[in-house]
């Protein structure tokens, strides 16, 4: 019997896992979100720097 009137190293191992799990799982979330806002920023920035020839191009293209 181990401190907690139970098998202390399998619920250690348990925790451990799911400890383990859930930050795996969150800092994929957390870094697809990061992605995205910087894909955002990055076609924002190249929009900006179109010329009027290239817009016009563009949106006749997304028309399609």
């Amino acid at each position: 019997m181990g401190l907690f009137g139970g098998d202390f190293t399998a619920v250690a191992l348990f925790i451990g896992v799911a400890t383990g799990l859930a930050s795996f799982w969150l800092g994929r979330r957390l870094s697809r979100r990061w992605g995205q806002k910087r894909e955002e920023k990055e076609r924002a920035q190249r929009l900006a720097q179109e010329t009027r020839q290239q817009r016009r191009a563009r949106e006749r293209r997304q028309k399609k």
